[in-house]
């Protein structure tokens, strides 16, 4: 259902309108009429016959029409009653503006529940609850508490926090940023960040759009609709609480690897979002990307006044993952017959501190006109020569002579830059006062261009010689064993069902029975404790490696029952796991944790018992998981090193890790009931590869 009509109102009703100045409900009505809103304003309040000069009705019964909007600013325990007859009335959307709902407890998340009922019995859409409004100024219409109106501009801009979104208003004023929609998120009981950006994607107006959110509701939904919203324009989301305490309840090394923020990096970079790590980061990539179209690759030139300053941009060129751009011979003859003997003509290019404009001009002309350049990093610092404003205007005349190349400024100053940054910013030209803004905005432009440039992603990843019905019979058996975790020999079980490739093993309940599986299977083997309740078998002693022999392995069985029973007395043990020993190959890791928002992330990366202390592992969402990214992950790591072939060690079968990891994809998505998988080590050879552990987790549900 379309959302348009919460902005693009015909009638709008304030619920609880006040007469008296400084109370929400009449700053509200006070808004509407001061916004320039042209429809109609019905204040609601039975003891007012008139507020703000405009005739207030009793209820919404009493109404001369059906409003598209009610904005609800009564107490708590009137909502429902409230909410209830505007249904009855046919209201077409809420703004309930009332806090006392989820954010305090049990109580009133009942009855936000109830809330919702009600809008979904009538078929309306609710903004809120213990939200502080919103407002487009190119309607306009402004149902907020907020003090003062916005400019108008081209960024939208969508917070959990109301108390931010106040906050923002305020500040984008003074800096003199336009934006053309804010929304106050509030409770998200019905409509949330997503029907926002869905509905800004396709606005005329808005060019930018701007997040604060502390969490998503809908993983799948965002997934979707921010995908497609960022094929269209930039979508910059600042998310708040990145704890890690979500690792720490982790019990297989995937999870623990993972933490609890990890996903919406993954996710946000899977469907084009760009992630500011501060609220400053989101204003500043705001203003770059509503100012200044996309640079058309990663070759930056700069060109400063200043030696210290030049440096500090180049250092962060490269930390950006940005390349320093290489002037051509043609260009650095130029340079070096055009400006004074102790410039710098090699990227960055220093014009020297008594540069005036028409330095500036020269070089950027010349620097420009190479083919080997996508932007220019201008950056100026006050001296008592230079003449900045003639210089800003100097470096708009080469904006216009080289419309496709990117221009950005570095103006390192205060009150003798000011106005000079300003022509700059009005221009078109995002101007900062230090580099390091200026790159990261140059770096994040640059990635989302090749986002958008990218194919879109392909449908999940599909098998044809996979076997459903096998593992729906393990997990059947496991469950019926009232257990979540399966024995190895269950895990390899479930891998191979699925094409992965894993070393064979048997359960062995005597050793005698250890004895006959390890004839069967050849020697020589491993014999692990099989205990679901014994994850990290090595640390109690109950792994024995290279049994050649009869003997041996019955011994082995022997010692490892006894270790495990006396290290740990309170764990189940099933009896030993008897696995053919594999030859030794480069040790990985893949495995899966699954996310509550987005599902389940896939891992890959360096294996074995260190896996924890290295970290050198990629993640990906498994959901439209191609294999194109799945080689992108391997390439992310280190691991990636050893299986192109390390100190003369031949190459390792890329081809065959990749497919493994697109089958435990495949396996992730299709047994959502699987929380947890580690296939660590899997040992990658010259051909195929072998997964010497498995251990996987399921719940009930």
């Amino acid at each position: 259902m379309s959302i348009k009509n919460f902005y693009d109102a015909g009638s709008v009703a304030v619920i609880g309108a006040s007469r008296t100045p400084g109370k929400i409900s009449n700053a509200i009505v006070r808004n509407l009429i001061s916004s320039g809103y042209r429809g109609n304003i019905y204040p609601i309040n039975p003891k007012e016959s008139e507020i703000e000069n405009l005739k207030a009705y009793p209820s919404v019964a009493d109404l001369p029409e059906k409003v598209d909007v009610a904005v609800i600013a009564v107490p708590a325990a009137r909502v429902l009653e409230v909410a209830a007859e505007c249904g009855e009335n046919g209201v077409k959307n809420l703004v309930t503006i009332t806090a006392g709902f989820k954010e305090t407890g049990r109580e009133g998340l009942e009855v936000e529940k109830k809330l919702l009922a009600l809008c979904r019995q009538y078929g309306m859409r609710m903004l809120g609850p213990n939200c502080a409004g919103m407002m487009d100024t190119h309607v306009p219409i402004n149902t907020s508490f907020a003090m003062g109106f916005p400019q108008k501009g081209d960024i939208a801009f969508f917070s959990q926090s109301g108390a931010m979104m106040v906050a923002i208003l305020d500040w984008s004023r003074e800096a003199g940023i336009g934006l053309s929609k804010v929304v106050s998120l509030g409770n998200k009981a019905d409509l949330s960040e997503i029907d926002f950006i869905e509905e800004a994607a396709d606005d005329p107006y808005t060019r930018v759009i701007l997040c604060y959110i502390e969490d998503v509701t809908d993983g799948p939904r965002f997934l979707d609709v921010a995908g497609r919203a960022a094929r269209k324009k930039p979508v910059i989301i600042y998310k708040s609480g990145t704890s890690q305490a979500g690792a720490l309840a982790a019990s297989s090394h995937t999870g623990a690897l993972a933490g609890s923020d990890l996903a919406y990096d993954i996710a946000f970079r899977q469907c084009g979002v760009i992630r500011a790590r501060t609220i400053t980061d989101l204003f500043d990539l705001a203003v770059s990307f509503a100012r200044s179209p996309a640079p058309g690759g990663p070759r930056v030139a700069i060109v400063t006044n200043s030696g210290g300053p030049g440096i500090i941009a180049s250092d962060n060129v490269e930390a950006r993952g940005l390349t320093m751009a290489r002037f051509g011979k043609e260009t650095l003859d130029a340079l070096r017959e055009g400006l004074p003997a102790e410039a710098g003509i090699y990227n960055p290019v220093d014009v020297l501190g008594d540069a005036m404009d028409d330095r500036y001009r020269f070089a950027l002309d010349k620097v420009c006109a190479d083919p080997n350049v996508d932007s220019v990093v201008v950056i100026v610092t006050p001296t008592a020569t230079n003449k900045p404003l003639e210089t800003s205007r100097a470096v708009i005349e080469m904006k216009e002579k080289y419309p496709h190349k990117g221009f950005f400024g570095a103006y390192i100053g205060g009150s003798a830059l000011a106005e000079a940054k300003e022509v700059l910013n009005r221009s078109g030209i995002p101007c900062f006062t230090f580099p390091e803004p200026v790159i990261a905005s140059i770096s994040q432009m640059v990635r989302y261009d090749q986002y958008r440039n990218s194919p879109e992603n392909q449908r999940d990843l599909e098998f044809e010689d996979i076997d459903r019905k096998a593992v729906k019979a393990v997990f059947y058996d496991v469950l019926r064993d009232n257990r979540l975790v399966l024995l190895g020999s269950e895990a390899s079980e479930v891998a191979r069902a699925y094409g992965i490739p894993a070393a064979p093993v048997s359960l062995a309940v005597t050793p005698g029975e250890a004895v006959e599986e390890a004839e069967k299977l050849g020697y020589p083997v491993v014999i692990k404790v099989a205990s679901p309740k014994i994850l990290h078998k090595t640390d109690v002693g109950g792994v024995k490696l290279g049994l050649g022999s009869p003997e041996e392995v019955y011994n082995a069985f022997l010692e490892v029952m006894e270790n495990s029973q006396r290290l740990m007395p309170q764990a189940v043990v099933y009896g030993v796991e008897v696995q053919k020993m594999m030859p030794r190959g480069a040790e990985l890791i893949i495995g899966m944790t699954r996310d509550v928002q987005f599902g389940p992330m896939i891992a890959v990366g360096l294996g074995g018992i260190y896996v924890n202390l290295i970290k050198d592992v990629s993640f990906r969402l498994a959901r439209g998981l191609s294999r194109q990214e799945i080689e992108k992950m391997i390439t992310e790591t280190r691991a990636y090193t050893l299986l192109r072939g390390y100190r003369g060690e031949k190459p390792k079968d890329l081809n065959a890790l990749m497919d493994a990891v697109g089958r435990l994809a495949r396996l992730a998505l299709d047994f959502p009931e699987i929380t947890e998988v580690d296939v660590n080590p899997v040992f990658a050879y010259e051909e195929g590869l072998s997964a010497l552990d498995v251990k996987i987790t399921i719940s009930v549900s």
